[in-house]
């Protein structure tokens, strides 16, 4: 089934200055302001803990240097005497350190998979795709997080890495000129993410998971980078519920291959059978390797999805 309708992306801004800008207004924002307004006060979740390249608004679990005050702890010889308690040795006649909580960057990268499968349903799942990245990106950017949401193969290595709430345009206009249809697989996306330095922190892993290659090998590479993992799989209505009946050809859109069916309830009760199994089998592959996998349905308001789907598995708070 290739012939689903071309995906669009737009951000929300005010007025139209350039045609980049115009073409984005005519099909509708990606999220509107009253979302953004909403995600302001969610945050990204990380389980473990990260050395971020620089000083950030979030608060670490490790102790270090900062204004809010968190623990005490011995002195050893070598510490540094600025940070000795004098009014506590004072009283004690002991020598204690004074600890402060650290603040920290984390590291955030959200993979989006444009493969040809992912340009359809209605809505289209690569723009489900796109308002996702999106909408967690913009998380990340009010957190003084380091972002950086990028399509996986070719159009990924230009994709920029962002700091601050005032990059957060430069995100959509990439995110707008990413189209359907560069056939990358799972595993050589990954792989080109990894191997171009990725680094550690949160990656968030949005694709329908349909690749005949199997997703196994790419979740590997990126549980073996010590990283904590998020799989939001995309799945249209279309596919949950094929709206098939009769005699049909189906024609793969990554590779052309073809299939002559006749569906009838029998064909379509299979069908749920399979999908469900495949959802089961990614789920419990997901959850033996502490991933976090969630389902979107692309007929899920994005704001249901963000601040109660994914807010519900963890992936924000």
């Amino acid at each position: 089934m290739s012939n689903a309708p071309a995906s669009s992306t737009t951000d929300p801004t005010p007025a139209a200055s350039t045609p980049a800008d115009a073409k984005r207004q005519a099909s509708g924002p990606l999220l509107t302001p009253a979302l953004l307004g909403r995600l302001e006060r969610l945050e990204l979740v990380s389980r473990k803990i990260f050395r971020g390249r620089m000083k950030g608004e979030r608060i670490s679990r490790r102790k270090g240097q900062s204004v809010e005050f968190a623990d005490f702890r011995n002195y050893v010889p070598g510490d540094d005497l600025r940070l000795i308690d004098w009014n506590l040795y004072a009283r004690l006649d002991q020598l204690f350190l004074k600890l402060f909580q650290e603040e920290e960057d984390l590291h955030f990268h959200a993979l989006v998979d444009t493969s040809a499968s992912m340009n359809f349903g209605t809505p289209n799942k690569l723009h489900v795709a796109k308002q996702l990245a999106a909408a967690l990106g913009y998380v990340g950017l009010c957190h003084g997080d380091r972002v950086c949401v990028r399509a996986m193969g070719q159009s990924g290595h230009n994709a920029p890495v962002l700091r601050s709430r005032g990059s957060f345009w430069k995100m959509l206009n990439y995110l707008d000129g990413l189209s359907g249809g560069e056939n990358v697989s799972l595993h050589d996306g990954v792989k080109d993410f990894v191997t171009r330095g990725g680094g550690s922190g949160v990656v968030v892993l949005i694709t329908d998971m349909m690749d005949k290659e199997g997703y196994e090998s790419a979740l590997r590479m990126l549980v073996g980078r010590q990283i904590d993992v998020f799989v939001l799989q995309v799945l249209s209505q279309e596919e949950i519920d094929p709206p098939l009946r009769g005699d049909r050809r189906l024609i793969d859109v990554e590779d052309g291959d073809a299939a002559e069916i006749t569906v009838n309830q029998f064909v379509l009760d299979k069908y749920q059978a399979n999908l469900k199994a495949f959802l089961n089998e990614i789920r419990q592959y997901c959850a033996k390797r502490s991933i976090v996998h969630v389902m979107v349905p692309t007929d899920t308001p994005i704001e249901t999805v963000v601040t109660q789907y994914l807010r519900t598995r963890g992936v924000v708070r």
